[in-house]
């Protein structure tokens, strides 16, 4: 019976991200709130894609069948929803420019289904990559998400007034561009995971949670797009190793 807890909690992931989709695709072009509240679904949907692992781990209900489900919900809830946020975005943001034809508003948003594209690919190369057991390469799936997820709700409450750049057709597709490539890219990054309180083995880890929880506090959502940013960043820092004799 236990073995198939991870499975039900993955499922609630994957039902999350088909509420979300449902949703995302029901709203008008102008409707903001509809993707704001589909962006709390992807925090659910986090919530749900780290307990089922959690689970598992502690009840040792690992199975191949829970690996490619947990792919399976992922390719919903962290490629299909956030494509669907972007092409939403972009569906506004040419519509609200007067000089873009009917025409280039209705084609120009697709370009948004990169990152559905490029999640599969992410995806399918994690399943069969022994590299990433401990970290990664390339940035997660659920990274890439809650950064285009948390674009909503900087819009919903846009207190540095950043509407006039979010809502621009080419700062959305230079975003999927970069983030499309960077799924994939052959770049390694750290994984939140302790073994241990060592400063010295997870100095990385320890450093970006002292950054993330201040710049939550001053700068809320708009915060997330920054954190994701420096995740990337302070992953690139190498880090110096002492020889011992």
């Amino acid at each position: 019976m236990k073995k198939h807890i991870p499975n039900a909690i993955t499922c609630l992931n994957l039902f999350t991200g088909c509420v979300a989709v449902y949703i995302i695709f029901q709203a008008s072009p102008g409707d903001l709130s509809s993707l704001e509240f589909a962006a709390y679904l992807v925090g659910l949907a986090a919530v749900f894609d780290f307990l089922d692992g959690l689970v598992a781990r502690v009840l040792h209900a690992y199975s191949e069948i829970g690996k490619q489900l947990d792919s399976l919900a992922d390719m919903v809830s962290f490629g299909v929803v956030p494509g669907a946020i972007l092409f939403k975005l972009m569906q506004k943001s040419a519509l609200a420019d007067p000089n873009t034809t009917l025409v280039e508003a209705e084609i120009m948003p697709f370009a948004a289904f990169l990152i559905i594209i490029f999640s599969a690919l992410r995806l399918a190369k994690f399943n069969i990559d022994t590299r990433q057991t401990t970290s990664f390469i390339g940035v997660p799936t659920p990274a890439n998400t809650i950064l285009i997820a948390s674009l909503p709700l900087i819009l919903a409450d846009d207190r540095f007034n950043l509407s006039g750049i979010i809502l621009n057709y080419y700062v959305l597709l230079g975003l999927t561009l970069v983030m499309s490539f960077l799924m994939i890219a052959e770049v390694p990054l750290f994984a939140l995971k302790f073994r241990n309180l060592s400063w010295k083995e997870n100095a990385k880890p320890f450093i970006f949670i002292l950054l993330v929880l201040p710049l939550l506090f001053i700068l809320k959502y708009a915060a997330i797009p920054v954190i994701i940013a420096l995740y990337v960043l302070l992953s690139l820092v190498p880090v110096s190793k002492t020889n011992h004799s």
